[in-house]
């Protein structure tokens, strides 16, 4: 049995507080991709049923994934939990028993099978429609013809829908009864472990939409493949994504259609990468095969369409490749979401993002997103510039005053580059010190005119660089400083008089195990090393 963590048992316990509040809606609860909906789902049910057994609750959601997800974790955390699964995915047609999860599309055909409901649960909350004749709708209308006094309770990583704005806005839902998914609620969650960050790298190669129609307030999925699957420009993103994600153990890529997937993967595999496709229009088995080869490590990547945006929790995922352009902000969070699950069985640091499609121009961070409007005929979206940074070339938002990825600080007087929306992928003000591991280091001879010659140390952490000088002929506290790291880096008590001695040395130094790096500084500071 798995034992909550407190952001989980504050979600729980925030439904309870709704209602003895006097809350007479339908709640939501807003928790980020990765930080357990389907554990506080459990721990929600289990809760009422021991206080009031006879209750009767329905939980839904859109995908068998999902479905068979969520009834893992409550069956984990209750074994005798009186649960019944209804899902034509999953081979189950249970109908009466106290609690029953099922699918929309399964369930929609036979309301009336499952009687009298106090609760109905939905996961994926803004996939339901206000429109009166989608399937959530016709479920919650055939229940309350059962009993008026439903209550309907949501769960969502994206409390919001393209042209409806946020989902309690006119919808079926009223009221946010909890919501992890601000600014200082995420990054609290990314400071004490809970979620892994993304690193979003500024791409040489994109994907161009200019000419692509837009539908319903989305990219026309027909133009949008016919538009993006181009080889050669294909060719070049597999290319640099094989050379940014060289040291990547695990791969997802969007692609933008079926074609497009099946020949990503393609070129993929012609590069020597492990990868397979895998959409909406592949055999069950054969999709199921190739997702069970990915989660065991026999595929290094997946090349998706339609099947792996919600529901697919694989926490080793440490690259995510988009080629697959949107104007959903909703559909942007869940796709980033898939690389914000911590793994400690792979020691990930964090998710590389590297966006081909330029979807963070539009849609902005995984914690501070454009949330969408309701659609007016004729609008535009607005433009805010972005910094790139130059040290390490990771986007990051207009306001930012130091790099997400690297921690160098920005000149206020720096020229910022004009693209729509905001790059960085989660929004960052306060510094931390960071521990990283040192791939390699460089030593090398330094001068600045009118000061003594001094040695230059680069330490390559993966993805970011950082460097410091050694200054053994400046005196006073710097020479004191070098005086130390000539100690760690060779064990020898006596240290050089100048640097040209110390650079006779240079392939005895040691190369430190992993740095501590301070980024509240205009340059990131170097703490210290271990060896």
């Amino acid at each position: 049995m798995y034992t909550p963590y407190p952001h989980q048992d504050e979600a729980r316990d925030a439904v309870f507080q709704y209602y003895a509040k006097g809350g007479t809606g339908n709640p939501v609860v807003a928790m980020p991709g990765g930080t357990g909906k389907s554990l506080v789902i459990a721990e929600f049910c289990k809760f009422v049923m021991q206080r009031w057994p006879r209750q009767r609750i329905m939980m839904l959601t859109h995908v068998k994934e999902l479905i068979q997800q969520n009834a893992e974790k409550i069956r984990s955390q209750w074994p005798q939990v009186p649960l019944g699964v209804f899902s034509a995915g999953l081979g189950e047609r249970d109908t009466h028993f106290p609690i029953i999860y099922g699918g929309v599309g399964s369930v929609v055909n036979c309301i009336e099978a499952f009687g009298w409901r106090d609760l109905l649960i939905v996961d994926e909350a803004h996939l339901i429609a206000p429109k009166e004749n989608s399937d959530y709708q016709k479920i919650i209308a055939g229940l309350k013809l059962i009993n008026p006094r439903l209550k309907v309770i949501g769960f969502t990583a994206t409390p919001w829908r393209m042209g409806q704005g946020m989902i309690t806005d006119g919808g079926m839902f009223t009221d946010i009864c909890y919501d992890l998914c601000s600014i200082e609620n995420f990054n609290k969650l990314l400071d004490d472990g809970f979620l892994s960050p993304l690193i979003p790298k500024h791409t040489k190669e994109f994907l161009d939409t200019s000419k692509v129609k837009i539908t319903a307030g989305e990219f026309n999925k027909h133009d949008l493949q016919e538009a993006v699957d181009k080889e050669d420009i294909t060719y070049k993103a597999c290319f640099e994504a094989c050379e940014e994600g060289y040291d990547r153990l695990c791969w997802l890529v969007f692609a933008s259609g079926i074609t497009h997937a099946e020949h990503v993967a393609k070129i993929l595999q012609s590069m020597g990468i492990d990868a397979a496709a895998v959409h909406s229009k592949m055999p069950t088995k054969q999709a199921d095969d190739l997702i069970l080869k990915y989660r065991t490590g026999q595929l290094r990547c997946l090349v998706n369409y339609g099947k792996l945006t919600t529901g697919f929790d694989h926490p080793p995922i440490d690259l995510i490749v988009h080629l697959r352009p949107t104007m959903s902000t909703a559909l942007w969070v869940q796709m980033l979401s898939r690389g914000t699950r911590p793994s400690s069985a792979t020691r990930k640091e964090n998710c590389l993002v590297l966006d081909f499609a330029r979807n963070t121009i539009r849609l902005g961070p995984i914690n501070d997103p454009v949330i969408p409007r309701k659609r007016v005929k004729g609008s535009i979206p607005g433009v805010a510039p972005v910094r790139i940074c130059p040290a390490c070339g990771v986007y990051n938002h207009a306001r930012a005053t130091i790099c997400c990825a690297c921690g160098v600080t920005f000149p206020k007087n720096e020229k910022l580059v004009a693209y729509a929306g905001t790059e960085e992928l989660i929004r960052r003000e306060t510094p931390v010190i960071k521990e990283f591991e040192v791939k390699n280091v460089v030593y090398n001879r330094h001068v600045k005119p009118g000061s003594p010659p001094m040695i230059r140390a680069q330490y390559f952490c993966g993805l970011q660089r950082f460097s410091e000088v050694i200054c053994f002929e400046h005196g006073g506290y710097v020479a004191r400083k070098a005086r130390q790291w000539w100690q760690q880096v060779t064990g020898l008590f006596v240290s050089p008089p100048t640097t040209d001695e110390a650079l006779k040395y240079i392939a005895q130094l040691k190369k430190p195990k992993t740095i501590r790096v301070q980024t509240n500084r205009k340059y990131p500071e170097i703490i210290s090393h271990e060896y």
